[in-house]
């Protein structure tokens, strides 16, 4: 089994679901009493909040690509950033490392892909949701549409990330907030809803939609332990 080097914090909310669902991963695959080899390093998220807010992308790519770097110094074999936003430093880490990333959107645009999906909503914060580097990934390698929320509804989904599950603030209110603007995506041919922050699974989940939903963090950790255990 390879092992694997977490980016967490992002936040440490999301990291809890990352560990759990690794080391349900390897126990499933491997049984008896196998877990996870697993290298984290977990930064400060309030520093990370404050310099996408600032626009600074430059200081997280330099600062992602250097934790990289630690992180394969002390022998992971592949990384895991333990966000979907995040993954705008993707290419950083993966100028400066040798070792296989695992990107979030590619892991989840086979899943949808599998199950023969062609448009799907896509909520997350607001700059996973507004720029590109993740909805270009979903059409060029894998033909799938990507519906995002207007402008007035991505401010709800972001500030209800930030502002409370990002805290660990999980409300019925905020539940029915994402339903409604999942709702409204199903009436414009959303086939399935893409939970991309790693904190929104901590507020729905399958049973909460009438759609399919993609619980990233899960699908990204299962697709890290198909990787450690049979490369």
């Amino acid at each position: 089994m390879k092992k694997i080097g977490l980016i967490g914090g992002i936040t440490w909310q999301s990291t809890q679901l990352y560990y759990q669902y690794l080391n349900e991963a390897v126990n499933r695959a491997l049984g008896s009493s196998h877990s996870c080899k697993l290298i984290l390093e977990s930064v400060d998220f309030q520093e990370i909040s404050e310099k996408q807010s600032a626009g600074d992308w430059e200081s997280l790519n330099s600062d992602f690509a250097e934790i990289g770097k630690r992180l394969e110094r002390v022998g992971a074999e592949i990384i895991l950033i333990g966000a979907n936003t995040m993954h705008l430093c993707a290419d950083s880490i993966k100028a400066k490392t040798n070792v296989p990333l695992l990107h979030i959107a590619e892991a989840t645009g086979e899943v949808i892909k599998a199950k023969s999906l062609k448009k799907v909503l896509l909520l997350g914060t607001k700059y996973t949701m507004g720029l590109d580097f993740y909805k270009h990934i979903l059409e060029s390698k894998f033909d799938i549409d990507t519906l995002v929320p207007k402008e007035s509804d991505q401010k709800l989904v972001h500030d209800i990330i930030y502002n409370e599950l990002a805290k660990g603030i999980i409300t019925s209110k905020s539940r029915k907030v994402y339903q409604e603007v999942i709702q409204k995506s199903e009436n414009l041919g959303a086939e399935g809803v893409i939970l991309g922050c790693t904190e929104i699974p901590l507020l729905i989940q399958q049973k909460h939609c009438d759609i399919p939903t993609f619980d990233t963090t899960k699908i990204h950790s299962e697709a890290a332990i198909a990787f450690a255990i049979d490369a």
